[in-house]
């Protein structure tokens, strides 16, 4: 299957082309960049140097020879491109947030009118598989509400509320160089931001409510002084009490034989480059703090994006995604 990547450039577009270096049924065909056409890819990803002999390219959608594209493009971008592409019978996946919340939501978060509106699955496997299988189109989670929606899912109807706490590496933020993440402004530091109103928190709040509608959402993200991986905290307060015995059985049976969760102790580090989240609670009572571990640019973006891919088309989900974390 022929694989193109729009908007290649970036963390993204780096990392879908590493993983499926090794995907036995797709093959990266086309890499797209407007600034960067006719240059080859390791001039901004230059640990695919002899991996790859790909150039950027700069094609029209009607010149695209490909069965698959990945929309690795800013916000508001991928507008101009999902219907397009659709029409020529490409199947696509969107990581960017055009596509993640109804439209009257995406306009009131993002503060930008909605130009091609189209209701599409939103593609959190674990929990929405079903309705991704065989289906043309669909919107690639947010990075943050990933590691918060699976780390709270199993407990989600029997929850009052629930706080999100999340700790963030910098790639999180994108390629581009900005006073927030400046070294000296980031390095020996942590720093919350968007304390209340999270673009994220918005998808939290849905993804929680098709679980339970009654429960209280809340989200506060973290800056911290490394590259990937997002680590989060799940504050979730119960209607009734359970033991630890209790939580620890409903985790294994909701997640029995999902390939990327593991229930074990969250280190940043075991999940860095890979597409697994690791997670692990522990009971108080009426309150069960959960921790969850993603690495932000492959389970919260490019893995997981993949991983649609596998479910889209029928293949074996953990193609091109069976990569051990990089540990220490």
């Amino acid at each position: 299957m022929k694989i193109g990547i729009i908007g290649a450039s970036g963390y993204t577009g780096g990392d879908l082309i590493r993983l499926l270096l090794s995907h036995s049924c797709a093959e990266v065909t086309c890499a797209t960049s407007r600034k960067l056409a006719g240059k080859p890819i390791d001039v901004v990803h230059p640990h695919l140097k002899g991996f790859s002999d790909l150039c950027f390219e700069n094609p029209s959608i009607d010149d695209l020879d490909i069965d698959f594209a990945f929309l690795a493009v800013p916000h508001t971008a991928a507008m101009t491109y999902v219907r397009p592409l659709l029409k020529r019978g490409i199947k696509v996946v969107d990581l960017s947030a055009d596509y993640r919340l109804p439209q009257d939501v995406f306009e009131r978060v993002y503060g930008v009118p909605h130009t091609d509106y189209i209701e599409t699955p939103y593609g959190l496997p674990e929990i929405f598989r079903e309705v991704c299988k065989g289906t043309e189109f669909v919107a690639n989670p947010g990075c943050f509400p990933t590691g918060a929606t699976l780390a709270a899912a199993p407990l989600a109807p029997l929850a009052r509320s629930i706080i999100f706490d999340s700790k963030t590496g910098v790639s999180g933020a994108g390629d581009n160089p900005s006073a927030v993440t400046h070294y000296p402004n980031v390095g020996d530091n942590v720093n919350p931001y968007k304390w209340t109103s999270h673009r994220h928190l918005a998808e939290m709040r849905q993804q929680i409510g098709r679980l339970n509608p009654k429960t209280e959402v809340y989200f506060t993200p973290h800056l911290v002084p490394v590259n990937r991986g997002i680590l989060t905290t799940a504050h979730i307060l119960l209607e009734e009490p359970l033991g630890q015995e209790d939580v620890e059985d409903l985790y294994g049976r909701y997640y029995k034989g999902e390939p990327f969760i593991r229930y074990q102790m969250p280190v940043l580090a075991a999940v860095r480059g890979s597409n697994f989240c690791d997670m692990k609670a522990e009971s108080e009572g009426n309150r069960v703090v959960v921790v969850s571990a993603i690495d932000n640019l492959v389970k919260g973006a490019s893995g997981q994006a993949i991983q649609n891919m596998n479910v889209m088309c029928g293949f074996d989900e953990r193609d091109g995604l069976m990569v051990p974390g990089l540990l220490p």
